[in-house]
């Protein structure tokens, strides 16, 4: 792509490189760990770039006797290809099978991405299996390891854009829809293994990942390109990029407690998805239909928190949307999994 703002080339492999670079902060967080790593509910969309960031991590560290470990069911045709190319070691495993579970390696640290959401709202029952039953037992294997578990801002009631988001510690929690509410199911069975049991824990919840070949920005610009009216009742949102959001879970592994340590891992700025979507329609050089109405409230969370023990994150809104709508024009890939962040209800 001539003049093109990526810093990488418009090819999924290269995106996953740029994407899982350790950060400074990511190695100096290492320095001290030993063991090997377990990544649970590693086929997801974020579960290759935290083993792939981890792997380089110790390998620049000179750590060659630590390895990672990705887990999960890679039922697909090739849905290992991308961890073995890199030298990850995999196991294929259903972590609802008490059996499959058991017969895992131990690990003194546990990175916990599994779970479900998109296409579950509508069965209660998978949603409770997937989200609670499981994290359970998860918890209950691995209580002697130190356990970084993925969340969701979600899990907060909604709150209005000028206050600047939800915190960990005043935040009201009261989940929206029995996606989010399982998910505090999941928030609960890793806290109350650290309560019954003393394990180390940190709880992420995550707002909004940006990875170009899915997420808020990726949706928004794809209806841009598309011609599509961009839905504006959610008014605001937060957004991080990925590579800065897998740093953020990494170096949290260090902050693992009992009672379990909370973190929001988002950006630090409010967007509003009307100026967005405009934004969208400059880089492009495309009309832009809005329909709806901005609502008093949205889901927002406050990452100071973490900025303050981390620093800022490293890649700026601007560079995410002069990068999503290049990857776009260039025809880069798409993962077709929309975040649905304009559903209100909870029912994704």
């Amino acid at each position: 792509m001539n003049n093109s703002p990526l810093p990488f080339k418009v090819h999924p492999e290269a995106l996953d490189e740029f994407m899982s670079r350790p950060t400074a902060g990511v190695l100096e967080s290492l320095k001290s760990g030993e063991g090997d790593v377990l990544v649970l509910g590693a086929g997801g969309k974020m579960g290759l770039h935290v083993c792939l960031m981890l792997q380089r991590a110790f390998e620049e560290l000179g750590m060659t006797q630590r390895h990672v470990i990705a887990v999960s069911r890679f039922g697909g045709e090739g849905a290992c290809d991308a961890f073995t190319r890199e030298g990850v070691r995999t196991i294929a495993a259903d972590l609802c099978d008490p059996q499959q579970l058991d017969d895992l390696p131990d690990a003194p640290s546990v990175f916990f991405l599994a779970g479900g959401k998109f296409g579950t709202s509508h069965d209660p029952e998978l949603l409770n299996k997937m989200n609670v039953e499981m994290p359970a037992l998860v918890a209950s294997r691995f209580r002697q390891s130190q356990i970084v578990a993925l969340s969701t801002g979600c899990v907060y009631s909604f709150t209005t854009s000028d206050i600047g988001g939800s915190s960990e510690a005043g935040g009201e929690v009261r989940p929206v829809g029995d996606y989010a509410q399982s998910c505090l199911g999941r928030e609960q069975a890793f806290a109350k293994a650290s309560d019954e049991w003393g394990t180390q824990c940190s709880l992420i919840r995550l707002n909004y990942a940006i990875d170009l070949r899915y997420g808020v920005l990726h949706d928004i610009a794809q209806k841009v390109i598309d011609g599509q009216a961009v839905d504006v009742t959610m008014g605001y949102v937060n957004v991080i990029w990925q590579r800065d959001a897998i740093a953020h879970c990494i170096q949290a592994l260090g902050h693992a407690a009992a009672p379990a340590f909370i973190l929001n891992v988002t950006g630090s700025e409010i967007l509003s998805v009307r100026d967005l979507a405009a934004r969208f329609g400059e880089a492009l050089g495309l009309e832009v239909t809005i329909e709806g109405e901005e609502a008093d409230l949205a889901w927002l969370s406050d990452s100071s928190k973490a900025c303050n023990l981390f620093g800022p994150t490293e890649v700026s809104i601007n560079e995410m949307i002069e990068w999503t709508a290049a990857w776009l024009q260039a025809g880069g890939q798409s993962l077709g999994k929309p975040t649905h962040f304009e559903t209100r209800d909870g029912n994704y």
